[in-house]
């Protein structure tokens, strides 16, 4: 990741509650180093255990990223990036429209078949994600899909 990049993703992160008094102890690894790990596992499409010796041991990562991910930081996290995306595009942080899409994955035989259904907002920007079986109709999971983006975000009127 680059400074400049880094200055965005860091700005953006939610603070730990060690860092802010509210107990806990430090991670013991720099900030930087784990999300850039987790960037590398996610675009390469990897497991864990295949994380290369240049980053800390995956089980260091992973049990920070689980850590986070838990306490819902890693959403929040996510969710700032997207508001800044919005705001620079000259839109609310909060989207009132949003757009929905289904797609099977094909796997291998020995993997069950999925169906990944999406909502973005309008510019593109992910907004929930609803994984299911194959066998699950598109009606059954788009209501369910439906139902978790008026939880998350109740401004969007317009699908």
């Amino acid at each position: 990741m680059t400074d400049a990049e880094w200055a965005v993703v860091r700005d953006a992160m939610p603070v730990p509650s060690w860092l802010e008094g509210r107990g806990g102890q430090p991670e013991g690894y720099c900030h930087r180093q784990l999300v850039d790990a987790v960037r590398y596992l996610v675009a390469g499409g990897m497991t864990w255990r295949a994380m290369p010796a240049d980053f800390p041991a995956w089980d260091r990562v992973y049990a920070v990223f689980r850590r986070r991910r838990d306490k819902g930081l890693v959403a929040e996290f996510h969710d700032r990036l997207r508001d800044r995306v919005r705001e620079a595009a000259g839109r609310d942080p909060d989207p009132t429209a949003g757009v929905i899409d289904a797609q099977s994955v094909k796997a291998a035989a020995s993997v069950p078949a999925a169906s990944g259904h999406i909502a973005v907002d309008t510019l593109g920007q992910l907004l929930t994600v609803l994984v299911t079986a194959a066998s699950v109709t598109d009606r059954e999971a788009g209501g369910t899909l439906l139902e978790r983006l008026r939880q998350r975000h109740w401004r969007i009127s317009l699908v």
